[in-house]
């Protein structure tokens, strides 16, 4: 597949379908373009699909440190599209997304949205609450800081991963995610601190573009949240809970979220 340099960033991609509608796939924090490899089958004769890997992620090149990562995300996202197109997003990639669909509405026909980590949605919402995430994810930064990479993937993939223990993983699987560990770091920014600022009054409420929602009924509690706040803000919105599943449900019931995007795409053609 190819690599080039998209936004400034020596970017890899993955080409998915034969259909003649396109759509650009973002994918989660430690994972690859290669990731959307089933949802993409369900979608094969409907879209022409491309799949990048974010920066630090896959064979694109590392996170420039210094550089707001979801804003590097965002001109990479950009400059591998070619005209409008239907964007799908799972958790961080699902923020990049939304943000696209805000600065470059022109660029959007639809927005999927797979649990957005977007826990400034929360703090807005909810001044002074206190989440299980804030102290999973203090663990998390204070082993981090010290140098325990390993310890500090545990705890953040037992939180925000598929349900499995560390040690269910595949020793390739964690390795690889222990190497890329920092960048979680690197998405506070926008996750938390709403550093594009998508939360001031009437931003998201002009997001004109049909918007599907999908989580999990199994994911963490804040996930619901997050959702909650998204369809108070954004005018037309869809909303589908797959229960039993978790925060990893575009790859572990990845049949059932194509078929259900597959619908709303119909649905909003």
């Amino acid at each position: 597949m190819p690599k080039d340099l998209r936004g400034g960033t020596p970017t890899y991609w993955t080409k998915f379908g034969q259909g003649d509608r396109p759509a650009l796939l973002l994918h989660c924090s430690l994972a690859h373009s290669g990731a959307w490899a089933g949802v993409a089958a369900e979608l094969d004769d409907m879209l022409a699909m491309t799949a990048f890997d974010l920066p630090g992620h896959g064979r694109s090149a590392d996170w420039q440190e210094g550089v707001e990562m979801q804003g590097q995300s965002l001109d990479m996202a950009l400059d591998l599209m070619d005209g409008p197109a239907d964007l799908i997003g799972h958790s961080f990639g699902a923020t990049v997304a939304l943000r696209l669909a805000v600065e470059r509405p022109e660029m959007v026909k639809s927005l999927t949205l797979i649990e957005p980590p977007y826990v400034a949605v929360i703090k807005a919402d909810h001044p002074g609450i206190e989440l299980d995430d804030d102290h999973v994810m203090a663990r998390f930064d204070r082993l981090l800081d010290a140098g325990d990479r390993e310890q500090a993937a545990r705890v953040f993939t037992e939180a925000w991963g598929d349900g499995r223990p560390w040690e269910a993983l595949r020793a390739e699987t964690r390795a690889a995610m222990v190497d890329r560990i920092h960048l979680i770091q690197a998405n506070n920014p926008a996750l938390r601190d709403d550093v594009a600022h998508m939360l001031r009054p009437g931003v998201l409420e002009a997001v004109s573009v049909p918007v599907l929602l999908i989580e999990g009924g199994d994911s963490p509690a804040e996930v619901a949240m997050i959702q909650d706040g998204l369809e108070r803000r954004l005018p037309d919105t869809r909303r589908v809970v797959f229960e039993g599943a978790g925060h990893m449900v575009a790859l572990t019931h990845a049949k059932q979220v194509g078929a259900e995007i597959r619908k709303f795409l119909e649905e909003i053609a």
